[in-house]
């Protein structure tokens, strides 16, 4: 079941549990940098993002997810090697108390 090689589509997922200092109206600009990424970085396919809404109680902590969409791994490396994405993980991150990177391949089972 390892999904390996670098071709194929990638899911970059981030949770993330803001300061407490970053107020609603910093926290929508922040969501609209994000989203504005997918302008500027040609391998970023589509962003999408929400709350969590788990009545299971298991989120340690994290409040926020934000899922990005690209073509392959490759795509992946150029989004954060791209001076887009290092100028905005560069505001976003330091607003950040912590943070948790996932990319997986979506995988189905047959």
């Amino acid at each position: 079941m390892a999904a390996g090689g670098g071709g194929g589509v990638v899911k970059h997922i981030l949770l993330a549990r803001f300061k407490e200092e970053v107020t609603p109206e910093r926290l929508d600009q922040l969501i609209r940098g994000y989203a504005a990424l997918v302008d500027a970085v040609p391998s970023m396919k589509a962003f999408h993002w929400g709350t969590d809404v788990s009545i299971e109680n298991m989120h340690q902590g994290f409040t926020h997810v934000f899922e990005s969409t690209f073509e392959s791994t490759e795509g992946v490396k150029e989004y954060i090697e791209h001076p887009a994405h290092v100028e905005f993980a560069n505001v976003f991150l330091p607003l950040s108390e912590k943070v948790l990177i996932i990319d997986y391949k979506p995988t189905s089972v047959n």
